[in-house]
């Protein structure tokens, strides 16, 4: 006996060491966490239509697991904080969950109004060639906003790169949407964090470019991949929220487009950003930034991160069923748009108009086949002088709404200002609002590969079917207008809408 008790702490010390030292280890590298990360059933994944109630048949459920979200530190301090997140997302869940029901019942209600409609019924709420693809759901879902949904805007960061943006000029929206949530009399400013439906990422692209790339010899993109990244890693490090949807519930506005810097700006903006012009052998090449450039530098951060862009293209990595496409608007210093009826339709002679500069591809093919060419489709690269703009569009019956440097155009809004329908030339265009929005009802929309049949095509649309389409123009250009404060269905609420619609279709779990 006096022998085993002897031994005891040759066998027992040397244990104690080992499990210490592997303790060590792991609690350094976390070798052996209780989360395995790297389990595929651990990762989100999108899920089919039918094993979920979606409340708009082209949005997403993300179904979270709760299992696999990083583990806290299990001190009272942590603890505590966890708990009133817990309580925060619950609450707002439940609340979500009440806003899809209510959004289903309107579209139950939709479908039966069409029924009564096929059967002759006089009850029919939306005509046929409405403006929306689904009123009744559009108005409930509107209303659920106003009532339940909150921003959060993180404190992080000083302005000029952060919580700053332009108000004037083709990329107004983003500062107009910045100013709006931060100025603090916004019904949809979060008071706290835990009450916050979604969390915006306030950075400024203008003051980036302006601030930050400087002596302006480069536009490498790497500077602003890194401000960006090292923003969300701030906040993420700091605070629960992004860890805990992996984004899926923050967001970022731009109409750069992370950043998609053209010649326009070089030849327009940076002059009035700078006060001086470009040398002459400005690097003009390396100023385009593309939206998967910007994401590529770590694909699995922005996975599920919301992007409210200008230019939605398809075909540049930009995801409708995540990404919210954006209005490009030209905000002139003192208005912020310029809606007016135009001449009636029956005083609208001329068949259709364009004037702009020669900016990207489709441009230049346009002018190839249109420029100064035909009478009854006005196309010019430079407006004479005897003629006035905004005056030619109240004039026309169609106006032409090429791409520049990029899908999206400021010339749709100013068609919709002048009562003029929009004729859309792009490829991979995802629309504004396009996810409660029926373009085909106001607007058309021509592929680059049919421009030199402009005119056929335009001529084919019938004069019921025309009055029809700009009918439809003068009811929607009511959500194309930017109010201070925002008004319920203008600009600035259809875009907090489309944020709300991804929202709704994400949902985090509750630990």
């Amino acid at each position: 006996m006096a022998d085993f008790t002897c031994t005891t702490p040759f066998l027992l010390y040397p244990s104690l060491v080992i499990i210490l030292f592997f303790y060590s280890i792991n609690h350094h590298n976390r070798f052996f966490s209780s989360v395995v990360d790297d389990d595929p059933s651990c990762r989100l994944s999108l899920s089919s239509s039918s094993s979920q109630e979606a409340v708009f048949s082209p949005f997403r459920f993300l179904p979270f697991r709760s299992s696999c979200l990083p583990a806290l530190n299990n001190t009272s301090e942590e603890v505590a904080v966890v708990e009133e997140v817990d309580e925060a997302v619950e609450r707002i869940e439940e609340g979500l969950a009440m806003a899809r029901a209510s959004i289903k019942k309107a579209r139950e209600e939709n479908l039966r109004r069409r029924r009564d409609r096929r059967n002759n019924s006089d009850m029919g709420f939306v005509s046929n060639g409405s403006v929306y693809l689904n009123a009744f759901t559009f108005h409930q879902s509107h209303r659920e906003m106003e009532k339940r949904f909150k921003i959060w805007t993180y404190r992080e960061g000083e302005p000029p790169l952060f919580h700053k943006g332009p108000l004037n000029n083709i990329y107004a929206i983003e500062g107009q949407f910045m100013d709006e949530i931060e100025n603090g009399k916004s019904r949809f400013s979060a008071a706290s964090p835990e009450e916050a439906t979604v969390f915006y990422i306030p950075v400024g692209i203008v003051n980036i470019i302006r601030f930050v790339y400087r002596p302006y010899t480069s536009y490498a993109r790497d500077r602003l991949q890194n401000i960006v990244k090292d923003y969300i890693s701030l906040v993420s490090n700091r605070y629960p929220y992004w860890n805990r949807s992996r984004g899926a519930d923050h967001f970022f506005l731009s109409c750069h487009d992370w950043v998609s810097l053209s010649l326009t700006y070089t030849r327009f903006l940076f002059p009035k950003l700078t006060g001086k012009s470009p040398r002459p052998n400005f690097p003009l090449c390396s100023l385009f930034f593309k939206a998967p450039d910007v994401s590529a530098v770590d694909p699995e951060l922005y996975k599920h991160f919301i992007r409210a862009l200008c230019n939605a293209n398809a075909s540049e990595g930009f995801a409708p069923m995540r990404d919210v496409s954006l209005p490009e608007i030209n905000i002139q210093y003192g208005q912020l748009g310029f809606v007016h009826n135009g001449e009636p339709p029956e005083n609208r002679k001329l068949l259709a108009f364009f004037a702009g500069g020669s900016h990207g591809e489709v441009r230049k093919i346009l002018f190839e086949h249109w420029k100064e060419k035909d009478k009854d489709v006005l196309v010019y690269e430079n407006l004479p002088k005897t003629m006035n703009y905004t005056k030619m569009m109240d004039k026309a019956k169609f106006c032409l709404c090429p791409s520049g440097w990029e899908v999206a155009s400021p010339r749709i809004v100013e068609s919709l200002y002048s009562g003029c329908v929009p004729v859309i030339i792009a490829d991979a265009y995802v629309l504004p609002f396009s996810d409660v929005l029926n373009w085909k009802s106001f607007s058309v929309h021509i592929p680059i590969s049919k421009i030199p049949e402009i005119k056929k095509i335009i001529e084919a649309i019938s004069e019921e079917e025309y009055l029809k389409m700009q009918r439809g123009v003068l009811k929607v250009r009511k959500h194309f207008v930017v109010n201070r404060p925002s008004k319920p269905f203008d600009m600035l609420h259809m875009i907090m809408h489309s944020i709300w619609l991804r929202r709704l279709n994400v949902r985090i779990p509750l630990s």
